[in-house]
């Protein structure tokens, strides 16, 4: 079996490509201990042009975002983690890829008042297919309300995507696949609807879009570009406060994420969502939403980023020629 560190390709890690295997830290590195570090998830795919990164500025910007509220500073610009996103898709030859960039602290000093730590990033890209399940892009997925709710927003900073913010959804989506059900929604403090374990939460009711707002969730990439096209068809969109109870009675649910793109939800705590299955406005924003990202729309054409090969160099004359 195939474990992600036995691998072969690159990964990008402190501004050099290395062989996947080689991509290593120590195990006191101040991140594995702490969680003190921030990630994003991004994803390319195969276009009529050529294959291209979804929205990759906005992921880094997001990226710098987190760093900066976590008090890291990347020694890196922008632009450079840009073009290692590129580099990475085109040393390993990929079509379509997840892509994973991070930012940690290495193993300088252990202990929460350690300082003189180095920060660290790396980038990777695998094939990933559909995180929920292939069947269940029609079926829809089944999902139950955690017991786990999500950090108070001046405890955790959750507008930083942080490696440590990560422990609450994994303890959610373990519970929930332990009952049998596919992914976990979790509730904010105050008990109103929130995100699930690593995606945003929408709701349709007569035909408008219902999602918390980001006080209460993620900042999630694709949840923006969900809600542009839906108000490109002429939805409503309202971001508010939602109680678990308007999901039970909603007539279509769906979750989304760089990962689990548009995924509909067939059924919440035993509670069937609509007519069970995806329904025709969750279906509508699909079927837009993968046109939008493999190129086939010639709207929003600034969301691609296309991984091109280097323009090859034309070699310079010398002086005595």
């Amino acid at each position: 079996m195939t474990t992600m560190a036995d691998r072969d390709g690159f990964i990008w890690y402190d501004g050099e490509l290395v062989p996947w295997r080689d991509a290593t830290t120590h195990v006191l590195t101040y991140t594995l201990h702490y969680g003190a570090g921030c990630f994003e998830g991004i994803r390319a795919y195969q276009t009529p042009q050529g294959t291209a990164v979804f929205r990759l500025e906005d992921h880094t910007r997001r990226l710098f975002n987190s760093a900066k509220i976590l008090g890291m500073k990347i020694p890196f610009s922008p632009e450079r983690i840009n073009e290692a996103t590129l580099e990475v898709l085109r040393a390993n030859k990929l079509k379509e890829a997840y892509i994973r960039p991070m930012v940690f602290y290495g193993s300088e000093g252990m202990g929460l008042r350690a300082d003189n730590l180095k920060v660290h990033v790396i980038v990777a890209a695998w094939t990933w297919g559909v995180y929920l399940g292939a069947d269940n892009v029609e079926r829809g997925i089944r999902v139950k309300t955690s017991s786990y709710s999500r950090h108070h927003v001046n405890a955790a900073l959750c507008r930083a995507k942080a490696n440590a913010n990560y422990l609450n959804s994994m303890l959610a989506l373990n519970e929930a696949l332990r009952d049998g059900y596919d992914e976990a929604v979790m509730l904010d403090p105050d008990g109103y609807l929130a995100e699930g374990s690593a995606e945003n939460l929408f709701l349709v009711q007569d035909g408008a879009l219902h999602t918390p707002d980001i006080t209460s969730a993620l900042d999630g990439i694709t949840r923006r570009s969900v809600i542009r096209l839906a108000r490109d068809l002429g939805l409503e969109v309202h971001e508010r406060r939602l109680t678990r109870d308007e999901l039970y009675i909603a007539d279509e649910a769906f979750l989304t994420g760089t990962a689990a793109e548009v995924m509909p939800i067939r059924e919440a705590d035993n509670r069937v969502i609509g007519n069970g299955r995806r329904g025709p406005i969750t279906e509508k924003l699909q079927k837009l939403y993968a046109a939008q990202v493999r190129g086939e729309r010639a709207e929003y054409p600034e969301w691609l980023t296309p991984v091109q090969e280097p323009a090859a160099q034309t070699p310079k004359k010398s002086a005595a020629a």
